[in-house]
């Protein structure tokens, strides 16, 4: 089956399969706050829990260049097992908590599990795949997180309907159950370690070089910024879109989760296909090809967050919902094709890392501040002050990004 033509996609179905829990399971404690203050009060407060989504973010933020490191040494097959199990076990473990301590820590340690996840999975897709079918191979995989944010949507739903221990318990059983499945259909790409022996010229830098090269590139530091001030309101929306749906459209949680999920994801989806087809075409006839779809993208969210912040009815808000996912995917779906265009193939597993660490640190931040500002009744003034933010990384990046070649290799 693996020296099988078909086997390729296989992996990218069983990867895609581990992405909506990876996803899924971040994303539904953000709409079972109602549930859970019930049994645990500290709850209550929009500061602790935005302190449990923080922490989170934190955790996974400082290991996302560790996790590409480590996704280059070790057995991906393994650390992608050994991350969904762990992941999973503490999801399972989540509906056994009785105080706000013991979920601080399990989040804690959820944020180091999935972590490790996205570069073994992603690294694992691009050996399989060639030139060809990479981009599109990925571009599969992608959705399956945009499909696990809308499902997690459904968390308070579930919750209202049974409880929300069953619910962890039930979500945790399910992905400890694939894990065992990936043990015995997922198999490494077993040529890649010795086709790297044979050719030694091609052995990768050590660390202390890679960081030096990135951050004596101009390019790279405006890459950094661009990626982590969208950050902020991307997960802002991400952890906070349910409550600001409740409470601006005035309805239940259980009808707020999904409602806002589903918008985001669907609309996410859509601008990643969009974005990915537009900047492909784009950047045959202009090398800023890719930085102008971006930059399309990023203005889409400025007057999205607006109406999500000071919108009342379904039509503004879900409709400012709808054009935010939509301009972010489309956003999205340019950052690492961008870094291709600035960073030596070579450097670019570090390079993400470091994007996707300062991104999720700008995640962090924001989640407990909006956590802070929720307690004070200004989560809407909050999410349209956001807009103003990214008009300035949309400046940085339309005045300065001015690439040589679509891949910096070929330049």
């Amino acid at each position: 089956m693996i020296n099988s033509k078909k086997y390729p996609w296989i992996v990218v179905a069983l990867l895609w399969v581990v992405a909506l829990l990876n996803y899924m399971d971040r994303q539904m404690l953000s709409t079972m706050k109602p549930t859970m203050q019930i049994d645990i009060h500290e709850l209550q407060s929009a500061t602790n829990f935005g302190y449990l989504m923080a922490i989170f973010l934190w955790i996974y933020g400082f290991m996302s260049p560790v996790a590409g490191i480590i996704a280059d040494r070790l057995s991906r097959k393994w650390l992608i097992v050994g991350s969904l199990f762990v992941w999973s076990g503490v999801t399972f473990a989540m509906g056994y908590a009785t105080t706000f301590n013991q979920l601080y820590w399990l989040r804690a340690i959820m944020g180091v599990s999935e972590a490790l996840y996205i570069p073994a999975g992603l690294a694992l897709i691009a050996d399989y795949h060639s030139d060809k079918t990479r981009s599109l191979a990925i571009g599969i995989h992608m959705t399956g997180l945009y499909m696990g944010q809308a499902i997690g949507g459904f968390g308070a739903t579930i919750a209202a309907t049974f409880s929300w221990q069953q619910t962890f318990h039930s979500f945790g059983l399910i992905g400890i159950a694939y894990s065992v499945v990936l043990i015995f259909f997922l198999r490494e790409k077993r040529n890649t370690v010795e086709q790297e022996l044979r050719q030694p010229q091609n052995k990768k830098p050590p660390l202390l070089k890679r960081f030096a090269v990135l951050f004596t590139n101009i390019s790279f530091w405006v890459i950094l910024f661009y990626f982590a001030i969208p950050s902020l309101p991307g997960w802002g929306v991400k952890n906070w879109l349910p409550t600001l749906f409740a409470e601006n459209l005035n309805i239940d949680m259980s009808k707020a989760g999904p409602m806002s999920t589903i918008t985001i994801a669907a609309s996410s989806f859509l601008g990643v296909i969009f974005g990915g087809i537009l900047s492909d075409k784009w950047v045959q006839k202009n090398l800023r090809g890719r930085i102008y779809t971006s930059a399309i993208g990023l203005a889409l969210t400025i007057p999205a967050l607006l109406l999500i912040g000071f919108g009342h009815s379904i039509f503004h808000v879900v409709g400012a919902a709808f054009c935010f996912g939509f301009g972010y995917g489309m956003f999205d779906a340019n950052n690492m094709p961008i870094l291709c265009q600035f960073v030596s193939s070579k450097y670019r597993a570090t390079a993400y890392g470091l994007m996707n660490m300062t991104g999720v640190f700008a995640g962090a931040f924001i989640t407990d501040l909006l956590g802070k500002s929720t307690d004070a009744g200004n989560l809407g003034k909050s999410f349209a002050m956001m807009g103003g933010v990214v008009v300035f990384a949309l400046i940085i990046q339309l005045t300065i990004l001015r690439p040589k070649a679509n891949d910096f290799d070929n330049a």
